[in-house]
């Protein structure tokens, strides 16, 4: 089974007209693909067509009418490859932007359209993108909030190291959660055991070094807890064998189906040293 023809690039005029008929939800798909670069069709029904706001199957047929719609003006394009194989249907399918996608994000000037990508780089695209899926499903069944939120390379921190040494540090997010009258700070690591411990180890002493330079708690007050989200038990042990000889309380394990439990503590249990007071919620 083939996907939709390639839709006609659009002129200036044209792409201005597309752009006056989308929807508020429309160019909220858009912004999410645009920082997360590929979304499944699942993801950006649980992100942008709530249960809440209608029936479990109503939300399933608005998000494949509007995925429809959207991919053939070209605003997303859909890859050739799927979740689940073609058994899957159209929940299977994951989407980037399209070319009219791109040039509404980038003001309409063109940029070049993301390849198709590796098997193993989609996994973990697809997976970063299901940690803040999760949260925003969790802001909206509970008193958490999500205060802030950066992806790559926003995320990014540049720091003097060892030396004086130029350092790039790159999790895949940085999150700011509100429970309260608490802000936690978290940077998140997503591992799908693809690393080798070498690699693990040199990221934890990265991470380390990072707090040492004092880049983050001169504009925060506190340096944000790490977290590593990993897909297995056997695959946490490994990374708290690595990290058993890094700073106490730095580093957090949990679950990639366990992401609010890793990331939310009780002010009782949790470590303050990346916790500040909720300017949303109050002060502690």
């Amino acid at each position: 089974m083939t996907g939709p023809a390639a839709p006609r690039p659009l002129g200036r005029h044209q792409l201005t007209r597309l752009a006056s008929r989308l929807s508020d939800r429309d160019m909220a798909v858009v912004g999410s693909l645009a920082a997360y670069r590929f979304l499944s069709a699942t993801q950006i029904e649980r992100l942008h067509f709530p249960v809440e706001a209608h029936t479990p199957l109503g939300a399933v047929r608005a998000s494949r009418r509007s995925l429809e719609r959207l991919t053939r003006h070209g605003v997303l394009r859909r890859l050739e490859r799927r979740i689940g194989g073609v058994r899957a249907g159209s929940a299977g399918f994951v989407y980037c932007l399209g070319p009219a996608g791109v040039r509404l994000v980038n003001a309409g000037r063109r940029r070049a359209i993301a390849r198709e990508p590796s098997t193993a780089f989609l996994a973990h695209s697809l997976a970063v993108a299901e940690v803040v899926v999760t949260i925003t499903e969790a802001t909206r069944a509970s008193a958490l909030e999500l205060l802030d939120i950066q992806v790559e390379p926003a995320c990014w921190r540049r720091f003097y190291g060892v030396g004086g040494a130029s350092e790039l540090l790159k999790p895949d997010l940085y999150v700011v959660l509100g429970l309260g009258d608490i802000e936690q700070h978290w940077f998140v690591e997503v591992d799908l055991a693809s690393e080798h411990r070498p690699t693990l180890e040199r990221k934890v002493a990265q991470y380390e070094r990072y707090l040492r330079s004092g880049r983050e708690q001169e504009h925060l007050g506190v340096f944000p807890g790490v977290a590593w989200l990993v897909p297995s038990a056997a695959r946490a042990e490994v990374l708290r064998s690595v990290a058993a000889a890094a700073m106490q309380g730095l580093f957090s394990v949990g679950l990639l189906d366990e992401v609010v439990l890793t990331l939310v503590r009780e002010p009782a249990e949790y470590d303050k040293s990346n916790a500040t007071p909720n300017k949303e919620g109050g002060t502690s």
